[in-house]
């Protein structure tokens, strides 16, 4: 079972690296390699915003799906239809999560975190699997004084 954490990035960092994905991994994995280091966790807590605790609970609760089933206790979340279940622990400032493949995340989680917030970044912890759960169109376009030449 593979091990995922999410966190959710300010818009400025969506903006100048969301075609940088493979930079914020190694940051989230040498943060996660030395967390005592001051400036990386400095730096952490300027690229990413709290989790929303009853702003997760109520969008789960709300997504409506007659192919899922939610049961919920204190900070930890299990989601599951009749294929599969993902465990989700809900921390300060990432979201946790294990399953078997990111396929199941993809068809059970990632859709309700997407009605929750788009600028959600998913870090492989025992994998090394890493990117944005939405491609968001708006970010990945050039600056208005950016010039495109072919």
């Amino acid at each position: 079972m593979h091990m995922y954490s999410i966190y959710h990035l300010t818009e400025e960092v969506a903006k100048n690296y969301f075609h940088k994905s493979s930079l914020l991994y190694r940051f989230f994995m040498e943060l996660k390699s030395q967390p005592n280091r001051s400036d990386l966790r400095r730096q952490f807590d300027y690229i990413t915003y709290p989790i929303c605790y009853k702003g997760i609970l109520l969008t789960i609760q709300r997504f409506n799906s007659a192919n899922l089933f939610v049961n919920i206790d204190k900070h930890r979340v299990s989601i599951y239809n009749k294929k599969a279940c993902i465990s989700l622990h809900i921390g300060e400032k990432h979201l946790k999560f294990h399953c078997e493949t990111l396929e199941i995340a993809e068809e059970i989680l990632f859709p309700i975190l997407r009605s929750y917030q788009p600028l959600l970044f998913v870090v492989g912890d025992n994998i090394q699997n890493f990117g944005w759960i939405t491609p968001i169109l708006e970010y990945s376009q050039p600056e208005q004084n950016e010039a495109m030449y072919s």
